[in-house]
């Protein structure tokens, strides 16, 4: 059974840790991307998101935003969490960052 509660890290060292995990599948916690390396400008961030019933299927699916601290941007995950042979849980994600645009003339360039 794959639960989100817990730490998460990913390839590129960002590192994610869900707090709370209700019963109806919803989450928080925090965010805090890549390795920090003393860097001040980079902070730890709410996520808020929701995981799909882990009892009615053995690798549900999730999703959660970041609410960037001290930056214009709010990025949203999507994902499916697998359970390999051994019971090692893994999260495979996509994600949009949305930043602020300063006009509509260039909201194309304000999501990556």
């Amino acid at each position: 059974q794959c639960l989100l509660s817990g730490s998460w890290r990913s390839d590129s060292g960002c590192r994610m840790v869900v707090s709370i995990l209700s019963k109806d599948g919803s989450f928080s916690g925090s965010y805090l991307p890549g390795p920090a390396d003393g860097d001040p400008d980079i902070f730890t961030s709410p996520l808020e998101g929701s995981q799909q019933d882990a009892g009615l299927v053995p690798n549900p699916t999730f999703s959660f935003t970041v609410r960037w601290q001290f930056r214009a941007r709010t990025t949203a995950f999507l994902g499916q969490c697998y359970v390999g042979t051994n019971g090692e849980e893994t999260l495979h994600t996509v994600w949009l960052l949305r930043e602020v645009s300063d006009s509509p003339a260039n909201d194309w360039k304000a999501t990556r």
